[in-house]
């Protein structure tokens, strides 16, 4: 193994180590918001619904499904691009 191998290793065993911690943190804390740029009633509704409702088991979280019809998702899109980011990184 040549100098420039271990160093790279040691590195990244490292970087690992101090990346641990940041998992035990707990996500998210409020409620989740699934923005369906489709109108309700269709069939992107009824997917979106069932992703939204096995999300939320996953996650230990409520999930909340907005229907953001129009433009051809284009205001769903602009909804979730102008949504306020409420997560916080030390």
């Amino acid at each position: 193994m040549s100098r420039l191998t271990r160093r790279a290793a040691l590195a990244l065993t490292v970087l690992a180590t101090w990346a641990l911690p940041a998992g035990a943190q707990d996500f998210p804390t409020q409620p989740v918001t699934l923005v369906i740029p489709f109108a309700a009633g269709g069939s992107t509704d009824v997917v979106g619904r069932i992703i939204a409702g096995r999300m939320g088991q996953e996650l230990g979280q409520q999930m909340v499904v907005e229907n953001r019809a129009g433009a051809g998702g284009s205001l769903g899109a602009g909804t979730v691009a102008r949504a306020a980011r409420t997560a916080t990184r030390s």
